[in-house]
């Protein structure tokens, strides 16, 4: 495989949900059984509808704007300010992709095992949220090495085995649903490699090769991915795609590099001073994380703060 990076060669996908559309709110509740929900795994902040994905293509329209196609994976929905006769947008439906026992899905970590099977996506490719946002100019260069491969952004977490460990068997306090599933990727490459990497995602965009992922997940690892296939909401057997960057490194074909708040900052909506600091240090890369300790509020002063930083409308807008 020729893994020279080409500038038209690069898409990116994003998974996207509207939360405050009434039909998939009444097929969630009908899925889950109730109606008010607000744990980690299913607040109204995991599926809540800000136009976050509005303000993150005007980021890449600014700073990356060398990307060939975005794609992006939604349930039967598309967001009514988005221009689809736009030659670089493709709305690609769950169904299209997934296999029938995995639907309908809730469980975002179950949709990302399937994005390499989009018609068309490139070799190589970028993935990210829709609250995820460039903020300055990158080029290919900042996501893939000369070789081709992958650089795989990670935040350093050296004592987080240890630390776990000490919470699940000595204090006796399960690990959050998100902590659970991390542990699950690294134990897995640590019992085929004996190697476990104790960085965490840096939450934000992340660059991959199709042909290593589809391997990963078609081949390598086939059994513990289809045994996810009917996690329709997220569970704490769940395999990240961090595993997927994990293995990269374990087959040293993807180079790590460990990234803090001055390249790639993780702000959570309801906390004010992340604002300031986000406005102080400029990072790369940020992520405006919505959870269940936001408020409406809260996505008030996100979407404002979003405006304000990203205000030209993109050619990706009607």
């Amino acid at each position: 495989m020729n893994n020279k990076i080409e500038t038209t060669d690069i898409d990116i996908v994003y998974l996207w949900v509207d939360g405050n559309d009434p039909k998939w709110q009444a097929k969630r509740n009908r899925f889950i059984g109730n109606i008010v929900e607000n744990s980690s795994v299913n607040c109204e902040g995991r599926y809540s509808n800000n136009d976050e994905l509005k303000y993150s293509l005007r980021s890449i329209e600014l700073y990356i704007p060398w990307i060939r196609n975005i794609f992006i994976v939604t349930d039967n929905q598309i967001p009514e300010w988005l221009d689809t006769s736009n030659p670089k947008i493709r709305i690609i439906d769950h169904k299209e992709i997934m296999p029938p026992e995995s639907l309908p899905c809730f469980n975002s970590c179950l949709i990302e095992h399937f994005i390499y099977r989009i018609p068309g996506l490139s070799e190589h490719f970028l993935y990210a949220n829709d609250d995820t946002y460039i903020n300055k100019t990158l080029t290919p260069n900042d996501f893939f090495t000369k070789e081709g491969f992958p650089i795989v952004r990670l935040t350093r977490k050296p004592f987080r085995k240890l630390r776990w460990f000490w919470r699940e068997k000595i204090r006796n306090k399960p690990l959050k649903t998100y902590s659970k599933t991390v542990d699950n990727s690294s134990r897995l490459v640590e019992d085929k490699y004996g190697n476990y990497y104790t960085g965490m995602p840096h939450h934000n965009i992340d660059a991959y090769l199709k042909s290593d992922y589809q391997r990963i997940i078609e081949k390598d690892f086939c059994d513990e991915f289809v045994a996810n296939n009917k996690n329709h909401m997220r569970s704490n057997d769940d395999i990240l795609r961090i595993f997927i960057s994990y293995i990269a490194l374990a087959e040293n074909r993807g180079q790590l590099r460990y990234v803090n708040q001055n390249e790639s900052m993780h702000l959570s909506i309801h906390k004010m001073h992340h604002y300031n600091r986000l406005n102080k240090k400029r990072p790369a890369f940020f992520c405006m994380n919505d959870s269940e300790y936001a408020q409406d509020n809260d996505r008030i002063t996100a979407k404002e703060y979003l405006e304000k930083r990203f205000p030209q409308k993109s050619k990706f807008e009607k």
